[in-house]
């Protein structure tokens, strides 16, 4: 079950993408570690987003962006939102496309203001660019299970670099989590009530590691009533059954994981290689962890599949953008 952001003007909408019309809003940069964005007159090209129907039923703000209505070109064309880390720095999307496609798929959810943070940075709250911002906070991700905690008026980071890390739980609605996909599997994760979200970064080496349930774990342990306001849950597209080629040592290590005998692994006929299913082995990581099946959404696409629509590290052999999915605590 999906549903695509769409323009409140429309009263019915067919199963595509929709334009989110809005204001252009000035990009300002007040140091390399701060980005500013505010309001302006001009009509962009409007982002391309996805959102759960579960999340949007609980008014919680956040969204799944696609690879449409972004500034960024060339292989990064054109919402993306980060680079390969191995690239070299001619040939790196700026800093400036990136920090204007937020600008876009931020406004898209109805966030007007918000600045990047990178590492410990804080804001210079005496100017008035800053009233009423919201932080975009992002983490170092590593492929494992580490979940970092943001906690209202505490600092985004320990230093003055992004932690490493493959999750994000806050309770500060001053605060946008977000994390960067290119195949890996973003879920977002949130307590009935919005107060509490998470957002994750799982790709197969995450879900073996079990940065789900730890991240579940780390919501229950840190802000005790998520456990009493029950939890629902959106799995973002992600790189689909069909296309998940493994070798058979990866497939050992779900097999570890799941038992011999789980569905997520589908064994290749005579000399083919298995293929992995992350959505279905995130479900019921999120089910043990104390979810309900009706409580989770699942999108249908392949970012391997639907070169249109999203990068793929897989399919783009490692030379591509990021997508981001992102989410906001309730007010």
């Amino acid at each position: 079950m999906f549903c695509l952001y769409r323009d409140h003007s429309a009263q019915n909408f067919p199963p595509t993408i929709h334009s989110v019309i809005y204001q252009h809003l000035l990009i300002m940069f007040a140091s390399p570690a701060l980005r500013m964005f505010s309001r302006s007159s001009s009509m962009p090209e409007p982002a391309k987003i996805l959102t759960s129907p579960i999340l949007t039923a609980h008014a919680i703000t956040h969204a799944f962006t696609t690879r449409r209505g972004g500034v960024s070109a060339g292989i990064f064309e054109s919402l993306s939102f980060g680079n390969p880390g191995d690239l070299p720095a001619e040939r790196r999307d700026p800093a400036a496309n990136i920090a204007e496609n937020f600008r876009r798929a931020l406004l898209a959810i109805g966030i007007t203001q918000a600045w990047i943070s990178e590492g410990n940075a804080q804001p210079d709250v005496s100017t008035p660019h800053h009233a009423g911002n919201r932080e975009i906070v992002q983490i170092h991700q590593v492929h494992g299970s580490a979940v970092h905690v943001v906690e209202a008026n505490g600092p985004s980071h320990a230093t003055d670099h992004d932690t490493r890390a493959d999750a994000l739980v806050t309770d500060d609605p001053s605060r946008v989590i977000a994390i960067r996909i290119a195949d890996c599997t973003p879920i977002l994760v949130a307590t009935k009530d919005g107060r509490v979200v998470a957002a994750i970064h799982a790709g197969w080496r995450g879900v073996v590691a079990g940065i789900v349930p730890a991240t579940i774990a780390a919501m229950h342990r840190v802000f005790p009533t998520s456990s009493s306001k029950g939890l629902v849950a959106a799995i973002g597209p992600c790189i689909s059954l069909d296309h998940f080629e493994v070798g058979h040592e990866v497939a050992a290590e779900f097999a570890a994981v799941f038992g011999p005998s789980t569905s997520h692994i589908h064994p290749g006929d005579g000399n083919a290689r298995p293929h992995i299913d992350l959505k279905s082995a995130i479900i019921e990581q999120l089910v043990l962890s104390g979810l309900h099946h009706r409580g989770i959404d699942t999108l249908p696409h392949c970012t391997v599949a639907e070169p249109d629509l999203f990068f793929s590290h897989r399919r783009d052999h490692g030379l591509t953008g990021r997508m981001v999915a992102m989410i906001s605590p309730t007010q």
